[in-house]
């Protein structure tokens, strides 16, 4: 019997906002469940249970027919997110059936769990939770995911809220320096309707930038904003 997946969000095609393929079109696959409970997620409707009664259990050939029927042709390339898709064993099925079907992937998790099927990812982006977000990650279990993963696929991303968290994304960069390595401002003002969002994210991402352009030991980075929430502030489904 094929493996149900637990999904809350089927939607696209947009671009991707985040880490080595933003600004890339895609389709996005949003999965429930979670086994962090970052402070600041934008995405805690995946696992607080505000939305469980939204959650559908598909099949990967039933995400497949539901991408193709919003989608149609408009796409080549779907973005599994979450939550923490990693979680997921069933996956697998989904990912042999993009590989047949032709379709690129990108992924992104803490890194706090791995699965075999992250090996087929195209782009996969692990994202250790800086101190902002209240979690503590394992760096043992991290440096195992990542030497379990195909080096040529992975980048690293961390968000950046604070100075906290920039140190935190130092000693992230310098532990696998040999990985890209991708700073992103983090985005606090999570509310439907803020005023001024956009100049708001640019604001943070300026300071960001400056910070990293003074920093020596900061020579191999990129420093990225959050693009979708330029364009689209905290509307969901885009």
């Amino acid at each position: 019997m094929p493996s149900k997946i637990p999904v809350l969000e089927i939607f696209g095609p947009t671009i991707q906002g985040e880490g080595r393929v933003i600004g890339r079109k895609t389709m996005f696959v949003r999965t429930a469940g979670c086994d962090y409970r970052c402070s600041w997620c934008d995405s805690a409707f995946t696992w607080d249970g505000s939305a469980k009664d939204d959650i559908e259990l598909l099949t990967a050939q039933d995400i497949y027919d539901r991408l193709k029927e919003i989608g149609g042709n408009q796409f080549d390339h779907v973005t599994i997110s979450g939550g923490n898709p990693a979680l997921i064993k069933g996956i697998q099925d989904l990912v042999d059936l993009f590989e047949e079907k032709n379709i690129f992937t990108a992924l992104e998790t803490q890194g706090s769990k791995f699965q075999p099927w992250m090996r087929q990812i195209n782009d996969l982006t692990i994202s250790p939770k800086p101190p902002s977000s209240n979690m503590v990650p394992n760096l043992e279990i991290l440096d195992d995911v990542i030497e379990q993963c195909i080096p040529s696929t992975l980048n690293l991303k961390v968000v950046v809220f604070d100075k906290e968290d920039y140190q935190f994304a130092r000693m992230i960069h310098h532990r696998y320096p040999n990985i890209p390595f991708y700073l992103q401002v983090g985005n606090p003002y999570l509310d439907d309707d803020v005023e001024h969002h956009t100049e708001k994210l640019l604001g943070r991402y300026e300071t960001l930038v400056d910070t990293v352009m003074n920093s020596s030991d900061m020579n191999h980075v990129y420093v990225l904003p959050q693009l979708h929430t330029l364009l689209w502030s905290n509307k969901k489904g885009v």
